[in-house]
């Protein structure tokens, strides 16, 4: 990876103007997240490079994605990366506050790499300030939009630290939400896990699918189930 630019097997993505860069976190989300098969609606909430939003797009063929963001900055340079890749044609990005996002037809599925940092001191940079802390964009506030923009039998989907997860819980509960899936992430298996995959429903489930997996088996060694997750995305 160079530094302003990450290049998958299927598009390319400019990074230099965006607060957010690629990283192991959007990459999980775009490649675990799921979607209804054939034609539907796709919202990536602070889509900062439209990494998850390609992603989304070259698993599911038939949907249409919606990227959101208010950075101006990566606004531009998402839709650049959009423009470039195979997928333009499916995918919009626009400049917005969530929070003031409407649409009249809802969404099939919403998927967030949220800003994650509630208490820690801001970052002199504005603009890494806004893709990675809380200030913008609080838990309340996304499960509020999630609630509001998905459709009833849809499915909402994050990528959160560890712990960060009651916060997020219990936000998205208070919503009307229930927890559906949880994949627990370690980096290798002697460790904790340090991030968690986890998708909600408007509707109770009779049982919430459970898993604890391992990016790596060693250093620089990735596992069977990440290599698997991601053989259609990583240049080998």
């Amino acid at each position: 990876m160079a530094n302003d630019y990450f290049q998958f097997q299927q598009f390319t993505v400019r990074q230099s103007r965006c607060g957010m860069k690629v990283g192991t976190d959007g990459t999980l989300l775009g490649a675990w997240a799921q979607a209804p098969a054939g034609q539907c609606r796709i919202l990536d909430i602070g889509t900062g490079t439209g990494l998850i939003a390609l992603m989304m797009a070259q698993r599911f063929p038939e949907a249409h994605i919606v990227g959101i963001e208010i950075d101006a900055d990566a606004v531009s340079q998402a839709r650049e990366n959009v423009m470039e890749s195979p997928f333009s044609d499916r995918i919009t990005i626009q400049q917005c506050d969530v929070l003031q996002f409407d649409d009249t037809d809802g969404f099939d599925a919403i998927v967030c790499n949220p800003p994650y940092f509630v208490d820690s001191l801001t970052c002199p940079d504005e603009q890494r300030t806004t893709a990675r802390h809380t200030v913008t964009l609080s838990f309340e506030g996304l499960a509020k939009a999630a609630f509001r923009l998905l459709k009833t039998d849809g499915l909402f989907s994050v990528v959160i630290p560890t712990d960060n997860r009651s916060s997020m819980e219990t936000a998205v509960r208070m919503e009307g939400f229930f927890l559906s899936r949880v994949y627990l992430i370690k980096t290798t298996p002697q460790k904790e896990p340090k991030r968690q995959l986890i998708e909600f429903r408007k509707s109770p489930v009779n049982k919430t699918d459970t898993e604890e997996e391992s990016i790596q088996i060693s250093p620089n060694k990735r596992s069977p189930w990440y290599q698997q997750l991601t053989q259609a995305f990583y240049i080998k």
